[in-house]
């Protein structure tokens, strides 16, 4: 074993500690990556794979490049100036994130090309410039310690602990506590401080550490917006003015990530302004009748704005309503800001299916409004998910949910229908009205275990609205039923059923 002198050993240690440093701020960039294009894509497992595609393209491509720069003879500093570049282009990246996003999304291009294309311009390139870090320090290294099995092991285990810390700190932790843009801000300041003790002259270092505290300066003296109000661990949420399409006074909607879910009146909580709520609280009249007036027992999978829960109380007030929300950030943005009083309600704060399951019931009525971007999570479509519904409904209750699909093949719509046929005697979908055009529909479906439904339902209240019963036209247009699957938990390809909404022009 050949002993290496102190200054060799604090070379060995700088580099091992840049290469954590810096893996972990890639994964970081990864992570947000979702985040910052989740107002202008949405988030869905094209978006997810785009992102984890092209770091992994970028980081292989600059371990490549290190590679050969290292047996070229690049030095220590060929790594500080690359974690300068990298830093510098991470923060560019926020600057040019919104006109990018303009474009790319304006030209038409469809998620799978627009998620492509926008973490392409905005990720590859640091992506390449921190895969040049690990193979260029590692060969610097082995110039120290002929251990060369020690070396090259000790420096791939700290790139890939570096990269599941980055993973952790920034799902856990950072974003949740400092938001995306604040993150980003502060990774390309911290790589431009890894860059100082592999800079051998001082005015680089001095150059450098300025340029690192201007940044950090920049982020707080919030320059650059980030376009959520307000960010939690799973959506960014906006509120935004919508009285324009109320009949009268104040109105406001609820944005998460790019999707509005929902419009709520100040003045009154019963005006169901958007058609797919009103629909569900005009079917469960339907169904009930003169039992709705008489208070019913509700449970809401997603709670979004509230808007449906806030009626059902202004309408019904003996009703009990439970209301199972994923994230407690959205309840209080809709208490803070869109005119919700949560105290008459039982609010969950948990998945919708293990809400269902462990809270108090039985139920008249479940409410189906859960949505990540425009596609349902697959638990909440499934057999089983409907036979839990079922089990925890009263005798005589319904299911009522909403689904985005396309028109006029709505193939999610149809699957949904397989799996709910197979638990539930009565179904049916709903629509408005029919477009002219293939274009995208909120589509309502409801269940229950006794009596056909209508071919008609009228608004006996609010705006002026009738909706029809389309299941059987549907069964003769498009994809045959029996063409597509009964969602279960075992296979449930949502994204795949919904892929002319993610990926062509009906989104």
């Amino acid at each position: 074993m050949t002993a290496t002198p102190n200054a060799s050993r604090s070379r060995l240690f700088v580099y091992g500690a840049v290469i954590f440093l810096s893996s972990a701020a890639l994964l970081v960039l990864e992570m947000v990556a979702g985040r910052l294009l989740a107002p202008y894509i949405g988030v869905s497992l094209y978006s997810w794979t785009s992102i984890i595609g092209v770091i992994l393209a970028g980081l292989s491509l600059g371990n490549w490049i290190g590679g050969i720069r290292a047996d070229r003879g690049a030095d220590e500093r060929s790594a500080a100036r690359v974690l300068v570049l990298a830093g510098l282009y991470s923060l560019g990246s926020l600057a040019l994130l919104s006109r990018l996003a303009a474009g790319v999304v304006g030209s038409g291009a469809g998620l799978l090309a627009s998620s492509f294309l926008l973490t392409a311009l905005l990720f590859f390139i640091p992506a390449v410039l921190l895969g040049v870090v690990t193979p260029l320090l590692t060969t610097l290294a082995l110039r120290l310690d002929d251990r060369t099995g020690h070396v090259v092991g000790r420096m791939h285990a700290l790139a890939a602990v570096g990269s599941i810390a980055g993973t952790f700190a920034a799902g856990y932790w950072l974003i949740q506590y400092f938001g995306t843009y604040m993150v980003v801000i502060g990774t390309a300041a911290l790589l431009l401080l890894l860059a100082l003790p592999l800079f051998r002259l001082r005015a680089s270092r001095i150059a450098t550490g300025t340029a690192a505290a201007a940044i950090l300066a920049l982020g707080a003296s919030n320059v650059l917006q980030a376009p959520c109000d307000r960010e939690s661990s799973y959506f960014c949420i906006r509120v935004a003015d919508h009285s324009a399409d109320a009949p009268y006074g104040e109105a406001r909607g609820m944005v998460l990530d790019h999707l509005l879910h929902s419009i709520n009146h100040r003045e009154d909580p019963s005006l169901m302004i958007a058609p797919y709520v009103h629909a569900m609280d005009e079917l469960v009249h339907t169904h009930f009748g003169a039992g709705y007036e008489a208070g019913l027992d509700y449970f809401f999978a997603g709670g979004g704005a509230y808007t449906q829960p806030r009626a059902v109380l202004a309408l019904s007030p003996d009703s009990s309503v439970t209301v199972a929300e994923l994230d407690p950030l959205v309840t209080r943005t809709a208490a803070d800001s869109l005119y919700l009083d949560p105290s008459g309600m039982e609010i969950i704060h948990d998945d919708a299916r293990r809400a269902l399951l462990h809270a108090a019931g039985p139920f008249d009525v479940v409410i189906g409004d859960v949505f990540h971007d425009v596609a349902i999570p697959q638990h909440l479509v499934t057999r089983e998910f409907f036979e839990l519904v079922d089990a925890r409904l009263a005798d005589g209750g319904m299911l009522a949910m909403n689904v985005v699909d396309a028109f006029p093949d709505p193939r999610l719509v149809k699957a949904v229908m397989n799996a709910l046929r197979s638990v539930f005697p009565y179904t049916a979908v709903w629509v408005d009205q029919l477009p002219d055009k293939a274009t995208r529909v909120t589509y309502i479906i409801t269940a229950r275990r006794h009596g056909e439904w209508p071919e008609r339902v009228a608004a006996r209240r609010g705006p002026p609205r009738t909706w029809y019963r389309i299941d059987e036209p549907m069964a003769r247009t498009g994809t045959p039923f029996d063409d597509l699957p009964v969602l279960s938990d075992r296979y449930a390809p949502v994204e795949r059923l919904i892929a002319d909404l993610l990926t062509g022009a009906n989104r």
